[in-house]
């Protein structure tokens, strides 16, 4: 991979395709390191473990920032020409606004629309949800359309989207990897 990171890409694919890994060695190509910004929360012994895999998988010159629900103010916070963001991910940011009643949509647009102009590089992790049986549940299909529609707003406004899956990148827009 080369070293080019350009102002905000996309990196999407389903469950343990690759994406979080591919997403890191981007940045670490590109600047040795950057700010993580982590969406999830530990709620139960399951997720405590996989954020712990990806805190151990980052070297020292990655910062970690846990941010459930404020991704936007964090990037603009944070963002520099030599310091890429990593917001990882945005499926799991989703899930926090449902839960916390707020309005996803909202949300995404406003994210999108922040995407714009920053003082440095941003990579954006998101599953894609929707390539599997539909839900049997209205929760979660509404889910599933929620995060469908955050990606094609989100791919809309990346200069780079790349989809994962077995490990493999396959850049969907943008300057090739």
């Amino acid at each position: 991979m080369n070293e080019f990171l350009p102002p905000v890409t996309l990196i999407l694919g389903g469950q343990r395709s690759g994406k979080s890994r591919l997403a890191e060695t981007l940045i670490e190509d590109a600047a040795g390191g950057g700010l993580y910004l982590a969406t999830a929360e530990a709620r139960d012994g399951e997720m405590t473990e996989r954020i712990a895999t990806h805190r151990a998988r980052r070297g020292p010159d990655w910062e970690t920032i846990e941010e459930p629900l404020d991704i936007l103010g964090q990037i603009r916070e944070h963002a520099a020409p030599g310091r890429p963001v990593l917001v990882d991910c945005v499926t799991l940011w989703l899930s926090n606004l449902m839960a916390a009643g707020r309005d996803a949509e909202s949300e995404v647009e406003t994210l999108a629309r922040g995407l714009t102009g920053l003082a440095g590089p941003v990579v954006l992790v998101s599953n894609e949800v929707g390539l599997g049986v539909i839900p049997a549940n209205a929760l979660a299909r509404s889910f599933a359309d929620a995060a469908g529609l955050a990606n094609q707003r989100l791919a809309a406004c990346a200069d780079r989207v790349v989809f994962t899956a077995a490990g493999l990148p396959l850049v969907l827009k943008g300057h090739p990897l």
